[in-house]
């Protein structure tokens, strides 16, 4: 399955929400686009992480990938 929802517009919203760390860290892992976002901006201990990147950003209900 796909950590990625893709709405009408093409945008990728992450499928984990807010709280799904270890798929925000797999999901990074396997991300040729992930650049970690200012270490202030970082809210995971996992450095390579869906929620550390500096393209993430943050909805109420997850993140969206600008990448």
């Amino acid at each position: 399955m796909s950590p990625w929802l893709i709405n009408e517009n093409g945008e990728k919203h992450f499928a984990g929400g807010t709280a799904d760390w270890a798929l925000a860290a797999a999901a990074a892992q396997r991300c040729n686009g992930f650049v970690p976002d200012d270490e202030d901006e970082q809210v995971s201990d996992e450095p390579r992480s869906c929620y550390n990147c500096r393209y993430r950003r943050w909805q109420p209900d997850g993140i969206l990938c600008l990448k």
